[in-house]
């Protein structure tokens, strides 16, 4: 049986947080860094089991992003991952979905950087045209390398947001976006 739950981090046992460790670096073939998980931790994660056994997870963290001069209050997704053995099953995009309706709830729009579009596209994410900069502290510097990879989900009051816009999000250890 499948069974999906939110929790945030501070909900979560140290067994269950090394379980979500463990499962992003089967899924990420050893490239998910500290900073990967740093990121990762901090905010909700929706957590998708089958019968007990972890096989799908997404968490949403709060940064603020500027788009186009206005502050918005961004739901943004890292540690999206499925067990390698129960990848194409429909697990991922649960757990997406189960994103989906904490941005809607919570946040302006959703954002989440990376190289799998298509996955995200077929969920209702669009990419992001315009050009993209990191701020930290005073000074802001363009984040050309990103800019492939940024997605946005829109609705309410940024359904109709220009896709070209620059956006800006906080400087941070590790891949800024």
């Amino acid at each position: 049986m499948t069974t999906t739950r939110v929790a945030a981090t501070y909900e979560l046992s140290d067994h269950e947080l090394r379980s979500i460790r463990a499962l992003m670096d089967g899924a990420f073939a050893g490239s998910f860094s500290d900073d990967d998980w740093d990121h990762t931790i901090g905010g909700a994660h929706v957590i998708v089991e089958l019968d007990g056994q972890l096989v799908a997870h997404a968490a949403v963290i709060t940064p603020v992003l500027d788009v186009g001069g206005r502050t918005l209050r961004c739901g943004y997704v890292e540690g999206v991952a499925t067990l390698p053995a129960q990848e194409r099953r429909g697990f991922g995009s649960l757990a997406v979905r189960e994103v989906d309706v904490l941005i809607r709830q919570g946040f302006d729009l959703g954002a989440l950087s990376t190289h799998s579009h298509t996955f995200y596209e077929r969920l209702g994410w669009k990419r992001w045209r315009g050009p993209s900069y990191v701020r930290g502290g005073s000074r802001v510097l363009r984040t050309a390398d990103e800019d492939d990879g940024l997605m946005v989900l829109l609705f309410g009051n940024t359904a109709s947001l220009d896709l070209a816009l620059p956006i800006t999000c906080e400087a941070r250890s590790g891949d800024d976006w």
